[in-house]
């Protein structure tokens, strides 16, 4: 295993599990399922995607005795997902829609000139500092409700490379896009929560 790669706490993590350590499997669904379930619902509805994250943790069990820690375990579980729902897709015959064309959504596209630069930036406030918005409740459930009316492509975009800290490439192996193709899914991502967050900011409505 390559141990430079992982930090103390995974490659012991992963020793654990390869030993059938029942904590161990325990703390590592607790860890890592919102970041699979994030992956899934790239690819499939809320309720398969649910499935493909449960049976996936049920091949995790085997499978970890192969891990070679060629990359982190994270992005090991998040590949395993994505190809297990690629294979569920093939098998329906059915193939994901994303549109990764330039047009901007109606209601952002007159904030933008035809350079596609911020014709009315978001005028965002800072006088607050990023822990303090953080912690104001209104504005974290404002968050939650923006980000489920994402579409699935942009949401588990954003989510793997802002909150799960993926690199760019890695998402575009998980996700099997460009990255070209992800550049267009994180930009309109952020240019709704920027919008949404300005909005907040100036009336205290989500």
């Amino acid at each position: 295993m390559n141990t430079a790669e992982l930090s103390k706490i995974e490659y012991s993590l992963i020793e654990a599990l390869k030993k059938g350590d029942g904590t161990a499997y325990e703390k590592a669904v607790r860890e890592y399922s919102s970041g699979m379930l994030a992956v899934a619902r790239f690819y499939l509805d809320a309720s398969s995607a649910e499935e493909i994250v449960q049976d996936c943790w049920v091949t995790v069990i085997d499978a970890i005795q192969k891990f070679e820690g060629r990359s982190g375990l994270k992005t090991w579980l998040h590949r395993i997902v994505a190809n297990r729902c690629k294979n569920k897709l093939r098998s329906s015959k059915r193939e994901v829609a994303m549109d990764f064309s330039e047009t901007l959504d109606p209601e952002l596209a007159e904030r933008f000139n035809a350079s596609r630069q911020w014709e009315l930036p978001p005028r965002l406030r800072f006088d607050e500092s990023a822990d303090s918005l953080l912690e104001n409740g209104a504005l974290s459930d404002c968050l939650d409700k923006h980000l489920s009316a994402l579409p699935e492509t942009q949401r588990s975009a954003l989510m793997l490379y802002e909150a799960h800290q993926h690199k760019s490439e890695d998402v575009c192996n998980i996700l099997d896009v460009s990255a070209s193709n992800l550049r267009v899914l994180l930009h309109r991502a952020r240019q709704r929560i920027f919008l949404m967050v300005e909005t907040f900011q100036e009336t205290g409505e989500c």
